[in-house]
C-alpha cells in the first residue's frame, strides 16, 4: 500500500511540474494547456482585422468598440477594463485615439498581459494641418489637435502596423510564429496590390482636391498626393461655426466641387446642409473607425472598404 501512495505522489508531482513549466514566449507566463488558444483584446476595427488576419485561428481576437459606437468618445466600462486586465496580449492603435489606454495600462500587470501599440514608431501628422485648410490659408486659423490619429487608411502605414502587430503576437505566443509570419507576409501582398490600385487611379489627375465630412483622410491624402478639404476637425464630433460652414459653401462654389464625402456611422446634416446650398452630391467615404457586425457578416473588411473608398473618390479626384 506504502509504496503504491509513494507512485501516485510520483505521478503527481511529475502533472504538476509538466503544467507549471515556463513557455519560449519570454513573457514569463505558464502554458498551463498546450490547447488553449491565446487571447487578444483589440479596441476598435482596423486593429481587430489587422490582428486577426495575422493571428487567423490561433488566437481568440476580440473587439472592445463594436459598429454603432463613437471611436472617439468611446469610455471604456468596468466590464472592458477586466476583459482588457484578463487577456494575454492588448492591441490598441495609438494613445491619440484611444486617450483612455495611458491611464489602463498603467494598471496593467506586464507580466500576465502584453501591450501592443500598433503605430508605435510612426511620425503621427500634426492635427492641424488639413481641417479647413481653405480658411486657414485665408486667415491662419485652424482647430487646436496634437497629432492626427487615423494612420490606418494609408495602407504603406498599414504595413508598419502589420509588422508591430505580429511581432508582438510573436513575443506572447513563439511557439506559433510560422504561422503568424505567414499571416502577416499574405496581408502584406494585399496592402502592396491596395496601393498600386491607388496609385495607378491618382497618378495623371488632375482634379486632386476632395471635400469631406471630418478630416480623417490626411495620410491618405499625403500619400497619393491630394488635397482633403474638411467640414469639420479630426472628431466627427466637431462642428463648423456658421461663418466657416459659408466659408466652405463658398470654396465649394469657387472650386466647381460635385461631391461632398459623409460618413456612414456619422451625422451627415451639416453636409447636407451644405449640399443643398450647392447642389453638391453626397456620397459615402468610409473612415474605418467602425465596421457593424451585419457588413462584417456580409464579407466587408479593410480591404473591401478601401477599394469601396477607391472607387467613391474617383468622382472627384480624376
Amino acid at each position: 500500500m506504502k509504496k503504491l501512495l509513494f507512485l501516485f505522489s510520483i505521478i503527481f508531482l511529475f502533472i504538476l511540474t509538466a503544467c507549471g513549466q515556463p513557455d519560449d514566449s519570454g513573457s514569463g507566463k505558464t502554458q498551463q494547456n498546450d490547447s488553449k488558444k491565446m487571447t487578444v483584446v483589440t479596441t476598435f476595427y482596423p486593429v481587430y482585422d489587422f490582428t486577426k488576419k495575422i493571428a487567423g485561428d490561433t488566437a481568440d481576437v476580440h473587439m472592445l468598440i463594436d459598429g454603432g459606437t463613437e471611436v472617439h468618445t468611446y469610455e471604456p466600462s468596468a466590464k472592458d477594463m477586466a476583459m482588457i486586465q484578463d487577456a494575454d496580449v492588448f492591441i490598441y492603435a495609438s494613445s491619440e485615439m484611444e486617450t483612455w489606454v495611458k491611464s489602463i495600462i498603467k494598471n496593467l500587470d506586464n507580466q500576465k498581459t502584453l501591450v501592443i501599440e500598433a503605430s508605435d514608431g510612426i511620425e503621427l501628422l500634426s492635427g492641424e494641418e488639413d481641417a479647413h485648410e481653405h480658411e486657414a490659408e485665408e486667415e491662419g486659423e485652424g482647430h487646436s489637435h496634437a497629432y492626427d490619429p487615423h494612420v490606418w487608411l494609408d495602407p504603406v502605414l498599414v504595413k508598419e502596423q502589420v509588422a508591430t502587430i505580429t511581432d508582438g503576437l510573436i513575443k506572447a505566443d513563439s511557439k506559433n510564429k510560422a504561422v503568424y509570419e505567414k499571416n502577416r507576409s499574405a496581408f502584406q501582398q494585399e496592402l502592396d496590390e491596395l496601393n498600386q490600385a491607388y496609385e495607378t487611379a491618382f497618378k495623371d489627375a488632375k482634379n486632386r482636391k476632395f471635400v469631406t465630412q471630418h478630416t480623417a483622410f490626411s495620410y491618405l491624402a499625403k500619400r497619393y498626393d491630394l488635397q482633403q478639404v474638411a467640414i469639420s476637425g479630426i472628431s466627427p464630433e466637431q462642428e463648423p461655426t456658421p461663418k466657416q460652414l459659408n466659408q466652405m459653401q463658398d470654396f465649394i462654389k469657387k472650386e466647381g466641387v460635385h461631391v461632398i464625402y459623409t460618413e456612414s456611422s456619422a451625422s451627415s446634416k451639416i453636409a447636407e446642409t451644405i449640399s443643398d446650398a450647392t447642389g453638391a452630391e453626397l456620397m459615402v467615404l468610409n473612415p474605418l473607425e467602425t465596421l457593424s457586425k451585419e457588413e462584417r457578416d456580409k464579407g466587408a473588411d479593410y480591404l473591401s472598404v478601401m477599394r469601396d473608398n477607391l472607387e467613391a473618390l474617383k468622382a472627384s479626384i480624376n
